[in-house]
């Protein structure tokens, strides 16, 4: 029958080049019809509604936190199950030619067998084509499991560099971060020089972003350790502390600051492009008037000096509209919240809790020298 044997032949071809293209290939492919991009959308939607019904935060981002792992195995599984499916088709396409040929479920059962190199022997192929196909599919199991392995390494590496700067804004930008907190232990006399450096840091660290999270888009469902920490959220303090720099504050952090906005900016422009998800024109203002005056009153009384006049907010508006709508939108579409700009209340850095409590009356920059914060 050749039908059979047309589609087997079509489903083994689309399942190797997706596997070349999701583990293989370092860059984004634009193609419309992918079958992993299939996988992640069928199973991600029930999956982040399943949440949604969770009322304890902890609970929901736990759950959420399986997702990243399993969505793997998930898509190793349906491309194990399409090649098995796609070398039974082939197998039983002699059944026309031989009236004693084997059913599909037998077929289907042989190539289950040679796919992960079982080796049973008690179905064993008659004819040469058969024989060269169950040489072809062992093949392609030894391949598929080295696939397998080499992948994973990757992308626990591209999670653990993406961690660890995460994990160093805690002392830094609060938990979550913030851009006022973030200004805020940045004051004094070597204060724009920590500044400079973070941002040059993170100018890298957008960028590997940009690259390890576009070329392996897995990475982006892996949840930070902790619920009120994500790559998102980040990215948005680091954005808005450059806005806010840019906007109202002159000196010698400027430059570096134009540089890591364009940087942090491209990744997340580029992310919501890989999601298709467009920017989300209505969202709720993220810093009101009244949120605004506080931030520039905390930074202020932190020692910046800042500028207040019509064309500093105006600069403020625009840099916002650059990126805010694209931050929303992953933010809807991975289900990860985007931080204030200034915190309603004080929370305690993660570093400074643990399971037996939490240590009281010292902030971020009590940390610092008793000269840090003089001019």
């Amino acid at each position: 029958m050749i039908l059979p044997a047309v589609t087997g032949v079509a489903i083994v071809l689309v399942v190797l080049w997706e596997a070349f293209e999701t583990v293989i290939l370092p860059r984004r492919v634009r193609r419309r019809f992918r079958l992993a991009v299939l996988v992640y959308r069928s199973t991600w939607v029930p999956w982040r509604a399943l949440a949604h019904r969770f009322g304890n935060a902890k609970n929901r981002e736990t759950f959420l936190s399986f997702y990243g792992p399993l969505s793997i195995l998930i898509l190793f599984a349906v491309w194990a199950a399409a090649i098995i499916f796609g070398f039974a088709l082939l197998y039983s396409s002699g059944a026309a030619q031989d009236s004693t040929h084997p059913t599909f479920e037998t077929c289907l059962y042989l190539s289950g067998t040679t796919m992960f190199t079982l080796g049973l022997g008690d179905v064993i192929p008659h004819t040469w084509p058969e024989r060269f196909l169950v040489v072809c599919e062992s093949g392609i199991g030894f391949g598929f499991l080295a696939l397998v392995l080499s992948y994973l390494p990757v992308i626990y590496q591209a999670f653990s560099r993406r961690e660890v700067n995460i994990v160093l804004l805690d002392a830094r930008a609060g938990s979550p971060p913030t851009a006022c907190e973030l200004l805020r232990r940045h004051a004094g006399m070597r204060g724009a020089e920590a500044l400079e450096k973070l941002l040059y840091n993170w100018e890298h660290s957008s960028a590997d972003i940009l690259e390890s999270h576009v070329s392996y888009p897995s990475v982006c469902y892996f949840r930070s350790q902790h619920t009120n920490e994500s790559w998102l959220a980040s990215l948005t303090a680091i954005l808005d502390t450059c806005s806010f720099l840019l906007a109202f504050v002159e000196g010698t952090v400027s430059r570096q600051a134009r540089l890591t906005f364009a940087m942090c900016r491209h990744t997340v422009v580029d992310l919501a492009q890989l999601f298709n998800e467009p920017p989300s024109a209505h969202q709720s203002d993220r810093l009101p008037a009244g949120e605004l005056a506080r931030l520039r009153a905390a930074v202020t009384k932190a020692g910046f000096q800042i500028r207040d006049d019509e064309a500093s907010h105006k600069k403020l508006a625009d840099l916002r509209a650059l990126y805010e709508p694209f931050v929303q939108a992953l933010s809807r579409f991975l289900y990860m919240e985007v931080p204030p700009w200034i915190l309603a209340n004080e929370i305690t850095d993660n570093w400074k809790t643990s399971a037996w409590g939490r240590i009281s009356g010292l902030t971020g920059p009590d940390l610092e020298g008793p000269d840090d914060h003089t001019d």
